[in-house]
């Protein structure tokens, strides 16, 4: 049975679009191949999808236009200046439409991220998938649809070029979106994710620049400190006895080794593609594909614990017999307590431990859980909702406390320091009690220094502590900043000896200090 052509809802007038210089309507684009992207910047399938899109983008620039619907799911992500932030920070490339409302969700009926939906060259829609992995039937699609238009040859096709945000505006801080930071006593180092510039920055605790690890560009080499590549770095953990840092070089997949002694990186697990294979794994490491490793844990000096994002488990390194797989979490998105193999995550973004258990920063339920590493070892939730939709900025004990998409922890004279990201907030989490406290920010995203909730930050990624100080990579700022502990004093890390790798403006690209 034929069943009736459905046309595409028109877009509203008067939604905020990024990455282009005028509101987009569907009638302007007639002739086009129109692909919808649902998506919410927090979702790690959306993030997932970026690299099919921009590989359909570049196979049909004549034919085809891909324009982001942004439907948040948190209240941060509904802030067109935060969506701006993060255009930028995944270096996205077609038009966003903020969709805060979920009023374009509605008319398309979309019940989940990613959504995808294709519109033929005369405005119907002819094609609705959800979920990752599905660049191949929509490039299937694509293609039909551009040899039955040539066939027909009676509509012209519109030129449409985007103005992007990373034109208008630059980036040209020394710091890209630094995504986590790691301080180390002994060595007195301070270990930086320079996540939008694709590399590790080395300091002093006190900023002074020692080592750049990465060439700026995103890849994935394995080689010396200046021919090395990554693609957007996160989480890292340091092992002073062999002087080596491990890197989750969460874009491509992979676990990365930075040799201080020879001045070499290699790759120690990962193969560079995304593993899609659900429930439990083992296997080889570099035989082994990840899924956007997001934090490093070093336990006992020989098994590397990783935040493993985008499969919502805990998974294991041995560093001796060099096998990888599943600790915990059955790869459902959710939160889930109990035995290690029935429990279950959401989008885990941060860990640390103090020796006993595993604290992880569990993002897409904004809970703190707790994973045991001892005898009889069971997960637990120390604070939040551990729902996926149950998120605020409350504090309080066990689950009367509210946080909103947490992305890092550490330990530190036994409390947890927590970077409660989307309230722009570091808090404090006993993990005895369960009680959680704000002690820096006063919820609103800004760059201010000075002491408790006078503090401002934006959505910061990444906290670490040593000799008294806590360092917190703030994320959309752009910055390091350094709190010392004794006062709740916040000031903002001066880094010596810093570029910008590059800049990207219309007519240049130059190395910026």
């Amino acid at each position: 049975m034929n069943l009736p052509r459905v046309r595409a809802p028109e877009f509203p007038s008067h939604q905020p679009w990024l990455n282009c210089d005028r509101p987009l309507s569907l009638s302007q684009l007639k002739g086009r191949i129109v692909l919808l992207d649902f998506w919410t910047y927090c979702c790690i399938n959306c993030l997932h999808i970026l690299p099919d899109l921009k590989y359909l983008e570049q196979k049909y620039p004549e034919h085809l236009t891909v324009i982001g619907v942004h439907s948040a799911k948190f209240e941060n992500e509904k802030e067109t200046e935060n969506i701006r932030q993060a255009i930028l920070r995944y270096d996205i490339e077609h038009p966003v439409i903020v969709d805060s409302n979920f009023e374009i969700w509605q008319q398309y009926a979309v019940r989940a991220w990613p959504t995808l939906i294709l519109i033929d060259p005369l405005g119907y829609v002819v094609r609705m998938v959800s979920g990752e992995g599905k660049r191949g039937e929509l490039d299937e699609v694509i293609a039909q649809l551009i040899a039955q238009q040539q066939a027909q040859g009676s509509i012209s096709i519109p030129n449409i070029k985007p103005v992007l945000e990373k034109q208008k505006n630059p980036l040209i801080t020394p710091l890209a979106f630094p995504g986590k930071v790691l301080a180390d006593a002994a060595s007195r180092r301070l270990f930086i994710a320079d996540s939008g510039h694709h590399r590790i920055i080395v300091t002093t605790l006190d900023g002074t620049v020692q080592s750049i690890i990465g060439n700026g560009t995103p890849g994935f080499t394995d080689g010396s400190f200046s021919e090395v590549q990554f693609f957007g770095p996160q989480g890292m953990t340091w092992d002073g006895n062999s002087q080596r840092l491990y890197v989750a070089d969460t874009e491509n997949h992979a676990i990365r080794q930075i040799d201080f002694t020879t001045e070499q990186v290699q790759t120690l697990a990962g193969t560079g593609e995304q593993n899609r294979t659900l429930g439990p794994q083992r296997g080889h490491g570099l035989e082994t594909p990840l899924n956007s490793p997001w934090d490093l844990e070093l336990v006992g000096g020989e098994v590397l614990l990783m935040a493993m994002a985008g499969s919502h488990q805990i998974w294991a390194l041995d560093l001796m017999d060099g096998t990888v797989g599943t600790y915990c979490g059955i790869g459902a998105e959710a939160g889930i307590d109990g035995e290690l193999d029935e429990a279950a995550f959401a989008q885990p973004s941060g860990i640390t431990t103090d020796d006993e258990e595993l604290f992880v920063a569990d993002s897409e339920i904004s809970s703190i859980r707790a994973v045991g590493l001892g005898e009889s070892p069971r997960v637990r939730t120390l604070c939040g909702s551990g729902d996926l939709f149950g998120f605020g900025d409350r504090d309080g004990t066990a689950e009367e406390a509210l946080l909103q998409h947490c992305l890092g922890i550490d330990y530190a004279e036994g409390l947890l320091w927590v970077a409660d990201t989307y309230n722009h907030k570091i808090k404090t989490v006993n993990p005895k009690t369960g009680e959680c406290k704000t002690v820096l920010g006063d919820g609103t995203p800004g760059l201010l220094d000075g002491k408790n909730t006078a503090t401002r930050l934006s959505e910061p990624g990444g906290l670490s502590i040593a000799t008294g100080i806590l360092y917190i990579a703030d994320t959309n700022n752009h910055r390091i900043r350094r709190v010392a502990l004794d006062t709740l004093t916040v000031t903002t890390l001066e880094l010596t000896g810093l570029c910008a790798p590059f800049v990207f403006v219309p007519e240049n690209s130059a190395k910026i200090c």
